[in-house]
């Protein structure tokens, strides 16, 4: 093997390690999101709405914890979560909305910000 190779590979190894140990949230962000995935969850008089249908707090609460899963390595913040995962799907890129008893609707992103700004 030459030098060229040998350095071109280690260049690669750490290329390729910088890419793995991307760092997720801290423990206290994940906290956050956690409350902030808790209070969906506990929205008893609120539909969340994605894609068109609807579904319950509790329904929208395991949704988003499956799809922060996926997203885990691009979250670090509370603030990460609700752009990257809370506010859009990422198959028709259309809001999600949570829908009130009274008939009014807020884009979840937005009722999001607002909750986390209470935490």
């Amino acid at each position: 093997m030459t030098t060229m190779t040998s350095k071109l590979i280690m260049q690669l190894f750490c290329l390729l390690g910088f890419f793995v140990t991307l760092p997720a949230a801290e423990p206290a962000e994940k906290a956050k999101i956690e409350a902030l995935i808790s209070h969906i969850q506990g929205l008893e008089n609120a539909t969340f709405i994605r894609n068109g249908s609807d579904y319950s707090g509790a329904n929208a609460a395991k949704f988003l914890r499956a799809k922060w899963d996926r997203a885990d390595k691009e979250v670090q913040t509370a603030a990460d979560f609700i752009a990257k995962v809370a506010s859009t799907s990422g198959t028709s890129g259309k809001p999600y909305i949570i829908r009130f008893k009274d008939g009014k609707e807020t884009p979840c992103g937005e009722y999001l910000t607002a909750q986390l700004k209470k935490l």
